[in-house]
């Protein structure tokens, strides 16, 4: 069985896939008299396809066990879409770069640092959100509307493959 292990997530890493979601004091605009801090345009919500709208959702997620096995992933054809962690907990991302399929030695495993979150990129194959330190709470930032937005890529038997930490 083939094995993947996630590397550290860094915005220059994650580029071909999405964006990454983070407080860095360098992006900062002072706000409120000094009193507050905006970090403005993280990402870009692409939710216009075919009529479509953004819509914010929470996700709860129970905790992983790992090492998990990977049989599938996903895409969204006609949006962007974000999770955003509200617990400063780490968790794991799998993304393979857009296309009509993807096989699954093309794929990449990150971890994040437990602030950061992430926006996937319209058509982005991507695997489920994998939560294995511990439950979590996301706010959700997607597409909704007309048009059939998620897309599953099962893997044959002999393209599965293990994903560790």
């Amino acid at each position: 069985m083939k094995s993947l292990k996630p590397e550290p997530l860094t915005a220059a890493a994650f580029a071909p896939f999405g964006d990454v979601i983070e407080m860095r004091d360098d992006e900062a605009k002072d706000m409120n008299y000094g009193m507050a801090k905006r970090f403005h345009a993280l990402a870009k919500v692409d939710a216009s396809a075919e009529g479509g709208f953004p819509i914010i959702s929470l996700v709860h997620s129970k905790k992983y066990a790992m090492p998990q096995q990977v049989k599938l992933i996903e895409r969204h054809p006609l949006g962007s879409q974000a999770f955003i962690p509200v617990d400063n907990t780490p968790f794991i991302l799998l993304v393979g770069r857009p296309g009509d399929g993807i096989e699954s030695n093309h794929l990449r495993a990150f971890v994040t640092n437990g602030s950061q979150g992430i926006n996937y990129h319209t058509g982005v194959w991507h695997g489920l959100l994998l939560t294995p330190f511990g439950e979590m709470t996301f706010i959700c930032v997607d597409r909704d509307g007309a048009g059939d937005n998620c897309e599953e890529l099962y893997f044959e038997p002999d393209d599965q493959f293990t994903l560790s930490i």
